[in-house]
């Protein structure tokens, strides 16, 4: 029996409209296929340094983000070259945007 999935663009209406009711800025950089593309999330820390955080799979089989740019927090090119190779591999792909000052998401994800 396979998962149910929402919708990404469901997804990400949904997320985005939360976290900006929670005190967390968040906007869409680049929407990707609606129904079933992948989604990067890009989160905006105190310093104006970022993270990306790209989603995956725990050895488990659950959904899960990990940090795709690296433990450390980075620079906007670096974030914005990490961005690119990931939309070059995949243009199906989001990228959503959030105010995220302890760099860590303002929703439910289990980081790996």
């Amino acid at each position: 029996m396979t998962e149910a999935r929402l919708r990404t663009g469901l997804w990400a209406a949904a997320v985005i409209r939360h976290a900006n009711q929670t005190g967390h800025p968040a906007m869409v950089l680049r929407r990707g296929d609606a129904d079933a593309g992948g989604v990067l999330a890009v989160l905006l820390g105190r310093d104006g340094r970022l993270s990306v955080l790209g989603q995956t799979r725990a050895p488990d089989g659950r959904p899960a983000w990990i940090r795709g740019t690296g433990a450390d927090p980075v620079d906007q090119q670096t974030a914005d070259a990490y961005i690119a190779r990931q939309v070059g591999r995949d243009p199906d792909l989001w990228v959503l945007e959030f105010d995220a000052p302890d760099l860590l998401p303002p929703f439910e994800a289990l980081l790996i």
